[in-house]
């Protein structure tokens, strides 16, 4: 079965950090950019950040430029947000999604034409 596993959501208070896990079952991801997602209640999912197969190429929503750093480990077929200096504003499910061979480089923010999501983790920030 191919799939996208998020973790690493939770509880933190304002200020705080967690790190996001994105892992890949049954196929790898050497060939798929990813994009992280987050949908607050009542609110449209917003792109995040974006990265592309290689890691050489980093996208991030203005929102989170500056606190929030993609990165991924191929070997361990998993991709990982940082997130630093969280704010209740952040507060939303964040998902992550596929991208075969990088197609949606230039059009990473909108939500259709990735090929897989995963089903999301909770982020709360919160006092």
């Amino acid at each position: 079965q191919l799939q996208l596993v998020e973790s690493g959501g939770g509880l933190v208070q304002p200020g705080g950090s967690l790190r996001l896990s994105c892992a890949a079952s049954g196929f790898t991801l050497d060939y798929y950019a990813i994009g992280w997602f987050r949908q607050a209640p009542g609110k449209e999912r917003e792109a995040v950040s974006y990265i592309s197969s290689s890691g050489g190429s980093l996208k991030y929503a203005d929102s989170v430029k500056g606190r929030f750093t993609i990165s991924r480990d191929n070997a361990k077929n998993t991709v990982y947000l940082q997130m630093n200096s969280l704010k209740p504003g952040d507060t939303a499910v964040y998902y992550c999604a596929a991208d075969r061979r990088n197609r949606l480089s230039y059009y990473w923010e909108q939500t259709t034409g990735y090929d897989y999501w995963g089903q999301g983790t909770q982020v709360t920030v919160s006092s």
